[in-house]
């Protein structure tokens, strides 16, 4: 069976996680919460790991700043993350945080049963899928691996974060489909951002737009669907 869209064969999907798989406020409402109030104890616990000494040097280097201590350090992390800021340090920090939140039960992923579904459906009929997140790649396994439906990381032949580069520059796209080996046309992507349905458009990605609010979107240059059951009703066919 092949899928099709706008005439064009897919081979993967790359979806976006915040707002497109996942509820926005679990994002915002849940785990950066949780990650603010235990980032300071957690860093000052695990000094002697060399995961948490990598991270403090990036910090160092990200903030160019060459003799911040420990504790400068903790406070340019915190001042990041009040300013939800996507830096690889932080968000590699922030990854580990929320392990340590999903192994003592404290936290619960959030998936849409939409996504759910459907993604289970490209599985199984042949597609490649993806992940394209701001968040570490650590972090997007976790999410993934802890739903109230099981682990869906077998779901998955790839993860990509901010080392693959900005989501919303071309050139990352670019990156993405050299990794898979095929050509930007056949892949589709799927975000709730603008700026990034532009990035990914601009490297001739096909795109679609989650709008999950169902509120109108003053943008005419892309489809845009409330659900996963629209994209598979609206713009994929199925070929036997």
């Amino acid at each position: 069976m092949t899928i099709t869209y706008q005439d064009k064969q897919l081979k993967v999907i790359l979806t976006d996680i915040e707002g497109t798989t996942t509820d926005i406020s679990f994002v915002r409402d849940v785990l950066f919460p949780y990650s603010a109030k235990h980032l300071a104890a957690w860093v000052r616990n695990n000094l002697e790991l060399p995961v948490t000494q990598d991270i403090l040097q990036q910090v160092r280097e990200f903030s160019e700043k060459s003799n911040l201590d420990v504790e400068g350090c903790i406070s340019q992390l915190i001042n990041w993350q009040s300013e939800d800021k996507k830096i690889t340090p932080l968000k590699s920090l922030q990854g580990l945080i929320w392990q340590e939140g999903y192994d003592k039960g404290e936290l619960k992923a959030h998936i849409y049963p939409d996504a759910v579904e459907y993604l289970k459906k490209w599985h199984d009929i042949g597609l490649t899928l993806a992940v394209y997140s701001s968040g570490s790649i650590a972090a997007q396994k976790l999410l993934f691996r802890n739903t109230p439906v099981g682990d869906l990381t077998p779901l998955f032949s790839g993860y990509f974060d901010t080392n693959t580069g900005s989501k919303k520059e071309s050139q990352s796209y670019t990156a993405i489909a050299n990794e898979f080996s095929v050509l930007p046309q056949e892949i589709l992507f799927l975000s709730d951002s603008p700026q990034e349905l532009i990035a990914a458009s601009a490297a001739n990605f096909n795109v679609c737009g989650l709008n999950r609010e169902a509120v109108n979107v003053d943008n005419d240059k892309f489809t845009y669907v409330n659900n996963f059951s629209q994209i598979q009703e609206k713009i994929l066919i199925e070929n036997a």
